[in-house]
């Protein structure tokens, strides 16, 4: 590590390595992390992470400079590990190196990951939108429902492009079913299946974020087929859908699902009406355009440690769900929570899922860009 002070860009905001180490220091005692906890549901734990964490609580906008800081430092540490492995020759330095390198490896993996969650939380509050809190079943609303977060709906769909909307509603409409034109009803419905669909519509985000940037550059080119007798005959059959079938997610030939792990769960919250409603759209038409084997590859999200801050951030967000296999082999979910939510509330979790997931994909193309992680 090198001595010395380091100025972030947008400003003169200078950092001397002794405060970012001292600052790191305080930010491991409990009430420092209080105000993290007030931003995002999930705490960073790694020395960048914490670090990264004083920024985003006092200057967020320097998030992104500290961001490039941070992925320097990495890739100067993974440079100077395969140098060092070069010098490795003896059986036992090589045994030690390598204990000592998934060690650092590790340390990397965990630092990649809070550097990809403090971006998306820095982007959540660029857009003046924040994060739902950890969700508990022990309500402090006398009506005992879970969703006292304010409705940021609109400034969430802002987010989006006009034919991304165009898909979202109908991922709403597929979870929510008819009835989600009533935001007040409230559901009793379990948290982990919630947790779930919350889950998938991160992924379908990350999806959607993926797919809606080529088709707006081949938009922007003039590329896209545009009214073909075939492409208003695919419309024509989206048309007359009225509930997406769920084994054909792959077909080209068929409708798009909004997510596999979407279709498994939605039904399970018992909404009812599910998947009335569903609207044809140009970037619908587009997607179904793909071969199945394109389709998968956009719905796979490409590295570990996005896959990882998913599963972290649902898990912080709705509690780690406690689920037994019986000696039949069947899924004992005894343990599992009701809570109270309004469909109001539902609406706002998925918005907030489906732009995590749009976020993923900004912020891993991102760090890819200057610290090589994803593997395709």
């Amino acid at each position: 590590m090198h001595s010395g002070a380091l100025a972030l860009s947008k400003g003169t905001f200078w950092i001397s390595y002794k405060r970012r180490y001292s600052a790191i220091k305080a930010s491991s005692s409990s009430d420092s992390l209080r105000p993290t906890t007030s931003i995002a549901p999930l705490q960073l734990e790694s020395p960048t992470g914490q670090f990264l964490s004083q920024i985003l609580t006092s200057h967020p906008h320097l998030v992104p400079a500290a961001v490039e800081q941070q992925l320097e430092q990495l890739q100067i540490d993974r440079d100077a590990e395969k140098q060092k492995e070069a010098t490795c020759t003896t059986g036992t330095d090589l045994v030690l190196y390598r204990r000592i390198a998934e060690l650092k490896h590790n340390e990397r993996k965990k630092a990649l990951e809070e550097i990809l969650y403090a971006l998306i939380v820095q982007k959540f509050m660029d857009a003046d939108v924040s994060l739902v809190p950890a969700i508990s079943a022990q309500s402090s609303d006398p009506s005992g429902r879970v969703d006292t977060w304010p409705c940021q709906d609109e400034k969430l769909e802002k987010i989006h492009s006009h034919e991304a909307n165009e898909m979202i509603q109908n991922h709403l409409t597929f979870i929510l079913g008819n009835r989600s034109s009533d935001p007040s009803s409230v559901a009793q419905v379990s948290k982990l299946k919630v947790g779930q669909v919350y889950a998938a519509s991160v992924m379908y985000g990350y999806f959607l974020k993926r797919i809606d940037q080529r088709f707006q550059l081949e938009k922007t080119m003039k590329i896209l087929p545009g009214g073909s007798a075939e492409e208003r005959n695919i419309e024509q059959v989206i048309g007359d859908e009225t509930r997406p079938n769920v084994k054909n997610i792959g077909d080209s030939s068929r409708n798009l699902q909004p997510h596999p792990e979407v279709s498994a769960w939605s039904g399970g919250l018992g909404l009812g009406g599910i998947g009335e409603g569903i609207r044809s759209s140009r970037l619908k038409t587009y997607v179904m355009s793909f071969d199945a084997e394109t389709l998968q590859r956009y719905a796979t999200i490409r590295s570990k440690e996005a896959i990882d801050i998913v599963e972290k951030h649902t898990e912080a967000l709705f509690g780690k769900p406690e689920i037994v296999i019986s000696p039949e082999g069947r899924v004992d979910s005894s343990k599992d929570e009701n809570i109270k939510i309004s469909l109001g509330g539902l609406k706002r979790l998925v918005l907030e899922a489906v732009t995590f997931g749009a976020f993923l994909w900004d912020v891993e193309s991102h760090v890819d860009s200057r610290y090589h992680f994803v593997a395709n």
